[in-house]
């Protein structure tokens, strides 16, 4: 299992497009693997034949560096998959990659695949079960020996005990909340299982919200110009279609290069200040939000961001950007606009140090030289690191930001 990204220690075998005993050449492309961003395709690096698959299409949680499959040279045979398991028994092979290369005779071991519950029942006839389980059992009258444990071992826990009350099959550790598994029956709900994206976005907010100091800032925009600029662009050039949120992304860049103090993030040796701005861009999937990279924003025209987006965007969605197009950035932006959203504060994507939230344009009144108007109002709100950057600073950065979209046409300058 390959590492294909820096931050992956697992990932999904999400399928084979080549099959055991199949003939393979270098660079032909043998599986698709799910990360925490996306879906890369695995390519052979030597020609053979595809002898053994370790681990089937769907295997989560595969380690970096595990065995997933052995591949047949030139002259060996079938009986070739069986001698490798005494010098291949090294960390990076896995017990299941063992189990399965071993002869028929010896005791199977479950794939991470097809794991499956362990009697609680210890070899020497003694029953695992917590003081608590057993307390339970015992006030109860629970006989534990026809209950299997899903603790650690084969251990029975509490929701076990409790699940054999309910008639419910209980969950495995750390799936669901204990108290919703103990006072919901199994028809009331259904688990979705965590895709490797899903659980890396999990693990990368809860770290940014519980280790970057966030502050906030919001500031209102009027974006009349704006979309007036913008119709009459489309009115004079056919098929250009551009959207609020290219105009937002040109704007949020030539600020960063205005004030290059917010383009940086933090570590403890220094402050990193970035010497190109590259922006990521928030997007939606199936899987849960990825950043693809407007690289060079602040150097690009309206019509080059917005095609870039369109197409990135795509890709995103179906799991097929390169390592390269979603890795790095100093900025983000997350726009929530087109769903109606007036203002929202985003979590910061680390290592950046500060990501600015985009609500809806909608019609507000507003004061003009004493007098009441109507005017199309954007609330936008940056989120900080204070470590990166202080309250002056962000209001500098929003205030540059507000003027390039109040007057849109100094974007064309």
């Amino acid at each position: 299992m390959p590492a294909v990204s820096p931050s992956m220690t697992e990932g999904t075998l999400a399928r084979w497009l080549k099959k055991e005993g199949e003939a393979v050449k270098a660079g032909e492309i043998l599986a698709e693997i799910e990360t925490d961003k996306a879906v890369v395709e695995l390519e052979a690096q030597e020609s053979g034949v595809l002898g053994k698959v370790l681990f089937p299409d769907g295997s989560q949680n595969v380690k970096v560096d595990a065995i997933i499959a052995l591949l047949l040279q030139a002259g060996e045979n079938a009986a070739a998959l069986a001698q490798p398991v005494a010098t291949m028994a090294a960390p990076a092979v896995t017990a299941a990659a063992v189990a399965s290369l071993a002869p028929a005779a010896a005791s199977p071991v479950a794939s991470p695949a097809a794991a499956h519950v362990v009697p609680a029942a210890a070899a020497s006839g003694r029953l695992l079960a917590s003081p608590l389980a057993r307390r339970i059992a015992a006030e109860r009258k629970v006989d534990l020996a026809g209950i299997k444990g899903s603790g650690p071992g084969g251990r029975i826990v509490k929701l076990d005990v409790e699940a054999a009350l309910t008639g419910a099959p209980a969950a495995a550790s750390g799936s669901v909340s204990a108290s919703a598994s103990a006072s919901l029956p199994a028809s009331a709900y259904e688990d979705i299982p965590n895709s490797s994206m899903r659980r890396m976005i999990a693990k990368r907010l809860s770290e940014a919200k519980q280790t970057i100091p966030h502050f906030y800032l919001s500031i209102d925009c009027s974006i009349d110009a704006l979309l007036g600029l913008r119709r009459d662009i489309g009115d004079c050039a056919e098929g250009a279609k551009l959207s609020v949120n290219d105009f937002v992304i040109k704007a949020a860049a030539l600020a960063l290069r205005k004030l290059p103090g917010v383009n940086a993030s933090w570590s403890e040796a220094a402050i990193r200040r970035y010497r190109s701005v590259d922006v990521s861009v928030a997007v939606a999937t199936p899987s849960g939000l990825i950043t693809p990279i407007i690289r060079n924003a602040d150097q690009k025209g309206l019509a080059q961001i917005s095609t870039e987006v369109k197409e990135l965007a795509e890709r995103g969605r179906l799991g097929k950007l390169a390592q390269e197009e979603y890795q790095g950035g100093g900025f983000t932006i997350s726009n929530l606009g087109m769903y109606g959203i007036r203002e929202f504060a985003a979590i910061i994507n680390p290592p950046q140090s500060c990501i600015l939230a985009v609500g809806a344009g909608e019609p507000r009144p507003v004061v003009r030289d004493g007098a009441l108007a109507i005017a199309t109002v954007m609330t936008c709100t940056l989120s900080a690191d204070h470590r990166v950057v202080d309250g002056a600073l962000g209001a500098e950065y929003l205030a540059a930001f507000k003027k390039f979209i109040e007057q849109p046409l100094s974007m064309l300058l």
